[in-house]
């Protein structure tokens, strides 16, 4: 049999891969509402019973598409040009199809970009019928049951050792202080110890050694960047608005430095939650002091994505963004499938969805600037109004890309998701499987009450959905390793009695988050050698930022003052277009959390290195190895000039301490033998010592022991 029939026969002989999650969402909210609205009436199984089903097609269920009618298959995947589906729409040698409304062509492009995913297509053998949402029936999924008490005597380590033993394990022998040292250090601060560090860490043998050094790092300001960074991921942090000409947003700064300087205060997750859902409503009633405060907390509503030419006519895109992001971050529910239609698989009904969208409806949001309007508008102030002059060092014009109260109201369902096409109004409430409880009267907005839906103890999922998190930043993977999904499409708890156990010592401890560090860290489980079974920590890539940081801190040119703001073109120079956008890159030698963040194109060294994607909540990091990012340490000038930095400093020790400096600076440890000898090589065959040395730093820098941590 030829070769080509053997590996054809292989491929279909294999199993089908799962398809990929942001497919799927991809299909959920931009191709399957389009399917419902334009093609079931003519294409489906309702169609058939009515008697109305053209050319044997239909596009009801995924074996439907794939299969397709009279005519052939109605979508290639990954060949838009091959799919007779898209042919139909473009009417490109074949009758059009809706046919008497041609679909827009962003619609049309949507479905291109959806068959070059692979045509990710979750749909089984289902009907257009809508069923009823049974909510006692749903709550029944683990999720949503109440978080079980922890057991007497019960901790991290005997929960871990039990699910151990089960399967026939136990613990694995401990890591060594050193390694220990590394991971602590990267993991709390995203910092490598400087060899001073290390070697007192070293030298002190008491048993609280360790637990010295954790609380020494959750007290440095190094802590909140790091953690903060998670945040930023998880909520799309960006430093521009997302339209079409990306406008920048020289305020957005300020939430960033909030959240950083929240997780170093140790702000009680639950506080830190209504802050940024309704800060500008506490400040009403706050001190004078913290008003610039809680009114810039509410930059994580304000960070929403903005779209289109015109923001306000997109702005519905943004409210989705809002809740979709608000599902993700804190329930771990994709709340914003179902802007469209009922949620296909958890009990989360479009009323549901309008509800909320009410809430924020009902709120006033920023307006960043956009081709249509190139001004900012609705920008709050940091000054509180019963203030004048200069407050805190701030001139009181001062504003805080931030949300305000805007003119209460319930707002009209969106039949499809189509704003065009008004439903009936939807009175503000919480979402039905949490109790639906309404909205009281005389609440405005509706978005202090939600702060309060959302951090009642007795909500299941928020402190789960954090506490799962903060064990996959520490393990490499959740307990739950689906950590912006706990629905019904999400992967099951792991060990559900210790994501319980977890969870309810953090609302017991009053939502501090450093305590609940303290408590995974001192564990036997953490501090185990890395490995890649259920309780052991995961041999990790660095994250863009600590390989940055990484080689500004062993070069000796990393600035550990905090960033503030970028050095944007001023506002009345602001002429961006979709076909000139504003893009920008602004270096330093701050930390990475401190670099500019655009939505449309990104740094160029976080996309090399896998950094967070601004268009949408970030749950975890990848990490490619790619040859591109092997020529940046052999090319790049920002390695270049960190490395003759470090060499420079090399030539002020002896030659036989050169290379132990690079050690203890990159590794965390002293050289070895064998290195001594052939750095000795490397280094004579050069006739420059500093060049010698350069060349040898930019070699460590790409190696493996520099990039990992165990």
């Amino acid at each position: 049999m030829p070769l080509r029939s053997v590996l054809l026969a292989l491929l279909l002989a294999a199993p089908a891969r799962a398809a990929d999650p942001k497919g799927v969402e991809f299909f959920e909210k931009r191709i399957r509402p389009v399917l419902v609205e334009h093609c079931y009436k003519c294409h489906s199984a309702g169609a058939e019973k009515a008697k109305k089903l053209r050319g044997g097609l239909y596009l009801d269920t995924a074996a439907g598409v794939t299969k397709g009618g009279d005519s052939g298959p109605a979508v290639v995947g990954g060949d838009p040009k091959a799919s007779l589906l898209v042919r139909a729409m473009k009417a490109d040698g074949l009758a059009q199809m809706p046919p008497k409304d041609a679909l827009p062509a962003g619609v049309i492009a949507d479905f291109e970009a959806w068959i070059k995913m692979g045509a990710p297509d979750p749909r089984s053998g289902e009907t257009t019928a809508a069923a009823a949402v049974d909510f006692e029936k749903a709550r029944r999924h683990w999720a949503f049951r109440p978080v079980a008490p922890p057991a007497a005597g019960a901790t991290i380590d005997s929960l871990v050792r039990k699910k151990l033993s089960d399967g026939g394990m136990s613990l694995a022998p401990p890591a060594d202080r050193r390694t220990l040292a590394r991971r602590l250090y990267f993991d709390l601060t995203g910092l490598p110890p400087s060899p001073e560090e290390m070697a007192a860490f070293l030298a002190d043998t008491s048993p609280s050694a360790t637990a010295k050094l954790i609380d020494k790092l959750l007290a440095s300001p190094h802590y909140g960047e790091k953690w903060g960074r998670h945040w930023l991921d998880v909520v799309r942090y960006a430093d521009t608005a997302g339209e079409t000409a990306d406008f920048p947003v020289p305020q957005a700064w300020r939430y960033r430095n909030y959240v950083i300087d929240a997780f170093n205060a140790d702000t009680p997750f639950d506080r830190f939650v209504t802050e940024q859902i309704a800060g500008d409503i506490l400040a009403k009633s706050a001190p004078p002091h913290r008003h610039a405060e809680l009114v810039t907390a509410t930059g994580y509503l304000a960070v929403s994505r903005r779209f289109g030419f015109d923001i306000k006519a997109d702005q519905y895109l943004t409210l989705e963004d809002t809740i979709d992001v608000l599902g993700k971050s804190l329930l771990g529910l994709t709340v914003g499938c179902a802007r469209c239609h009922d949620h296909k698989y958890d009990a989360i009904p479009t009323t549901d969805y309008y509800a909320l969208y009410g809430i924020f409806e009902s709120t006033r949001f920023p307006e960043p600037g956009c081709e249509k309007e190139k001004k900012q508008h609705h920008f709050p102030s940091l000054v509180h109004p019963g203030v004048l002059g200069v407050v805190g060092g701030m001139a009181a014009n001062q504003t805080a890309y931030a949300v305000a109260e805007g003119e209460p109201h319930d707002a009209q369902l969106h039949r499809r998701g189509d704003p065009a096409n008004r439903g009936a109004s939807v009175p503000r409430r919480w979402l039905g499987v949490l109790g639906g409880q309404p909205l009281p009267k005389g609440a405005g907005s509706g978005r202090l009450q939600l702060a309060k839906w959302l951090t009642d103890p007795k909500n299941p999922l928020v402190a789960r959905v954090f506490v799962n998190r903060v064990w996959q930043h520490h393990f490499g993977e959740g307990l739950v390793n689906t950590p912006n999904d706990f629905g019904v499409r999400g992967s099951p708890p792991s060990h559900p009695e210790l994501l319980d156990y977890l969870a309810a010592k953090f609302v017991t401890g009053g939502w501090s988050v450093k305590k609940l560090h303290r408590e995974i860290l001192l564990s036997s489980a953490y501090q185990q050698a890395a490995g890649t079974r259920f309780g052991q920590v995961a041999r990790r890539r660095l994250t863009a930022e600590e390989i940055r940081d990484s080689i500004l801190a062993a070069s000796g040119t990393l600035d550990r003052t905090p960033g503030k703001a970028h050095p944007f073109p001023p506002e009345k120079s602001w002429q961006f277009t979709q076909h000139a956008p504003f893009a920008a890159v602004y270096e330093h030698d701050r930390r990475g959390v401190y670099l500019m963040t655009q939505r449309i194109k990104r740094h160029p060294f976080l996309a090399l290195f896998d950094g967070p994607d601004p268009n949408g909540s970030t749950p975890r990091r990848d990490a490619t190895t790619v040859p591109t990012q092997s020529l940046f340490f052999l090319n790049d000038p920002f390695v270049h000039a960190k490395s003759d930095a470090l060499a420079a400093l090399l030539m002020k020790f002896p030659e036989g301490e050169r290379l132990d400096r690079v050690c203890r600076l990159c590794y965390g440890r002293a050289a070895t033998e064998a290195e001594k000898g052939v750095a000795a090589k490397f280094v004579a065959g050069y006739g420059d010592p500093r060049a010698a040395w350069a060349a040898w730093v930019r070699v460590t820098f790409a190696s493996n022991e520099f990039l990992y941590a165990e």
